[in-house]
């Protein structure tokens, strides 16, 4: 065991913990056995991190000085690599408005980068969690810029996953034109349509989600990387001056360990201040989430039978449905996009909630937002792409089960309207019964 002491007393720590007293504090008071911080949310901060050890580095003219911020550089990079992983260990909703995440961040890479220059953990005086990692940062602009990049990564995946389900479900949309089906309003019968139109229209829903989601990366990119508490610059010589060139620097650093288009907050008050843009990405998401729920709520629909209900399509049967009723198969792949689909609207919520009780100059619940947040992302990434492969690609029509719902439908007689007026198209259905032979006779007698 080793010790570790702050101001506020000592604590005993393993050995080979890679974390240090901030983080142990952290765990005892956040242990609600929720889930770990998310691992994009991490990783960013990581690069934030490495970023800010390159800018000090080649700011520093005596090689000895620049030492400590190289061995930071190996460690960041040994981290981005996977190890370490376990050392992360906090859960994901924490009070601080983050602090205790990027203590986390700042404990571990001291103490890899400690034993990259042969020191054993927690001898902080070669390299220090805050006066090294944390030079020149605070957790008010690592921790949202961090948050943004890991947003607009995961954000990335998901546009280009509707990119996908867009064209299988236009693959669909040719493949299914030829099949006439009857169309339905209210769940009642209407108009007919062909399958294939359907399809078509579910495209061009997910064909917005993708623009949408999309364009709001532009709203991620502003960021306050610098703007250090308060999102407020020193104003003081020789420290502006230090401050100045490495505000320039890390933020040229941070798009090119990135790739990310990243810019710097004309008023980074306001990035420190407010979360608005995460509650319009999170919008965007819950819009994409109902437009799931539509289509998988329609297939599961036309999907029911295989006796008893629509049996319009067939859906790719995946795994036995009953453990009571033999040869029974749900659509399971519906129902789990329906629910992935409720937890980001509830998601949505949470974050709404979440980013109208900052006060001043900081929001102490952007864990909540950047949990929330990033499920969502993650959940809606590998859904849509589950949707795709195992439900949209898959699904084979039934042109039998379509053809026999429109014969048995007087839905054709709204076409007669034009000529006949629809007040005695109507008197000619309630007179028939609404059978469908009998009306399509009437009218054409009486049109005749």
């Amino acid at each position: 065991m080793r010790i570790e002491k702050d101001f506020l007393g000592e604590m005993n720590l393993p050995d080979d913990a890679l974390y240090g007293i901030q983080t142990r504090r952290a765990q005892d008071n956040f242990a609600l056995g929720y889930k770990k911080t998310h691992p994009q949310l991490i990783r960013a901060m990581i690069l934030v991190k490495k970023a800010a050890a390159l800018t000090y580095g080649s700011l520093e003219s005596d090689p000895e000085q620049a030492r400590p911020y190289k061995a930071i550089v190996s460690a960041c990079d040994r981290l981005l690599a996977g190890e370490g992983a376990d050392m992360f260990i906090l859960d994901a909703l924490q009070g601080g408005a983050g602090t205790s995440t990027n203590m986390n961040v700042n404990e571990v890479i001291a103490n890899f980068a400690l034993g990259i220059l042969g020191k054993p953990p927690g001898t902080y005086e070669a390299v220090h969690p805050l006066d090294t990692v944390n030079r020149g940062q605070s957790t008010n602009d690592v921790y949202p810029t961090a948050l943004r990049i890991a947003a607009i990564t995961l954000l990335r995946d998901v546009s280009g996953s509707c990119a996908k389900l867009q064209e299988a479900l236009q693959k669909k949309e040719l493949d299914f034109e030829g099949i006439q089906k009857l169309g339905r309003t209210e769940l009642m019968d209407a108009v007919p349509v062909t399958l294939g139109s359907e399809f078509g229209a579910y495209a061009q829903a997910i064909a917005r989600d993708r623009w949408r989601l999309y364009k709001i990366e532009e709203r991620l990119r502003q960021i306050n990387l610098g703007g250090a508490a308060v999102g407020l610059y020193r104003k003081d010589g020789e420290k502006r001056q230090e401050e100045r060139k490495y505000r320039f620097r890390v933020m040229e650093t941070i798009r090119e360990l990135t790739g990310i288009g990243l810019a710097a907050a004309e008023y980074p008050m306001d990035i420190t201040q407010n979360n608005d843009v995460f509650v319009e990405v999170s919008g965007l998401l819950k819009a994409l989430a109902v437009n799931l729920m539509k289509i998988a709520g329609d297939l599961r629909l036309m999907n029911s039978g295989p006796r008893g209900g629509l049996g319009e399509i067939k859906l790719a049967p995946l795994q036995m449905g009953s453990t009571i009723m033999p040869g029974k198969v749900n659509p399971v792949i519906p129902e789990m996009i329906i629910q992935t689909a409720i937890r980001v609207q509830a998601n949505d919520y949470a974050i709404t909630v979440a980013a109208s009780r900052g006060e001043f100059e900081l929001n102490p619940f952007l864990p909540l937002i950047a949990d929330a947040l990033l499920e969502s992302l993650s959940l809606l990434n590998r859904g849509v792409y589950l949707f795709r492969t195992k439900c949209i690609e898959l699904l084979r029509p039934d042109p039998e089960g379509c053809a026999a719902h429109l014969k048995a439908s007087y839905a054709f007689a709204a076409a007669w309207v034009p000529q006949l007026g629809y007040d005695k198209v109507s008197a000619i259905i309630a007179a028939c019964g609404g059978e469908p032979e009998l009306i399509k006779k009437a009218l054409e007698a009486v049109s005749s």
